[in-house]
């Protein structure tokens, strides 16, 4: 008897406003699989309306998302096909996807992802912000211990930054930013894709004061500079230099360094030869 086949999860990216912006493949895979897992049915059944797709439709969201999963993924074993779709972007972002494809490859199903939009490459690639190596944060965390320690991490982050905020939040999430990174230059984009697009180049301060004249309206994604090396180098060598030759000394010899070693240590931390080490030792 032959082995019944286990179907596939496909991750069908959808667009970010722009309609036009879904590729030929994930219409086709909306219109030949079994099911559509949807993170809003009401917001997918719009998109399905417009490119005619009368593939049933069922709700994965973050409510349900853990006992759901299991749900789809036995329609999956049973060899159905089902396309995973969030209400806007790439699913898996920054939204419940992650917990079906884990479970998929918990249980043995086969998963695949078709490329499309992406609001945080999308930003990102507009920016004019440095864009080889970025760190992406989706949403603060909204608990506060938890949305200090990520703010504590982003204080010595070197990489690109990218933030999604919602414009009701947007002041609040700005204002902590500043108050933890320092008055950082940024690229402000929302609307993506839309009509009324809008990229701005501007500072945490000035995007405050511009927010305070105008309300924020739209989605947004907030693309900041990560904090230079050469910054973070200057502050370390600053910290060392408040510090007497000999506690520095100390530190390294402390850990089973020889002195000779922790000289060559404390001379590159401070930027200066290992000499001045021996002449500044000598004169304490």
């Amino acid at each position: 008897m032959q082995e019944k086949k286990v179907g596939t999860l496909y991750l069908c990216a959808t667009p970010i406003g722009n309609l036009e912006d879904i590729t030929f493949r994930v219409l086709r895979t909306l219109k030949e699989v079994d099911l559509i897992a949807a993170e809003d049915t009401r917001n997918s059944i719009k998109l399905l309306n417009h490119f005619e797709i009368r593939t049933p439709m069922t709700s994965y969201h973050e409510y349900n998302k853990i006992e759901k999963a299991y749900q789809l993924v036995a329609k999956l074993k049973e060899g159905r096909d089902i396309a995973l779709i969030t209400d806007a972007g790439t699913p898996g972002i920054s939204d419940p996807g992650e917990d079906i494809v884990r479970i998929c490859y918990e249980e043995g199903v086969p998963v695949t992802s078709l490329p499309g939009a992406a609001a945080c490459i999308t930003a990102l690639t507009m920016s004019g912000r440095p864009t080889r190596r970025f760190a992406f944060e989706a949403f603060l965390p909204r608990e506060k211990k938890e949305r200090a320690a990520v703010l504590e991490e982003l204080k010595t982050e070197t990489r690109t930054i990218i933030i999604y905020e919602a414009p009701h939040h947007l002041v609040k999430t700005v204002t902590g930013l500043m108050d933890a990174l320092g008055d950082r230059e940024l690229t402000v984009c929302r609307e993506l894709t839309k009509k009324h697009e809008e990229k701005m180049q501007t500072t945490f301060s000035s995007l405050l004061a511009y927010s305070a004249e105008h309300e924020p309206r739209g989605e947004y994604v907030l693309i900041i500079c990560g904090r230079s090396r050469e910054e973070m180098r200057r502050a370390e060598q600053a910290g060392w230099e408040e510090m007497s030759l000999a506690d520095h000394m100390a530190q390294y010899e402390n850990q089973g360094i020889d002195r000779k070693e922790a000289m060559k240590l404390v001379a590159k931390d401070r930027g200066i030869s290992k000499r001045e080490v021996y002449q500044g030792l000598l004169g304490e």
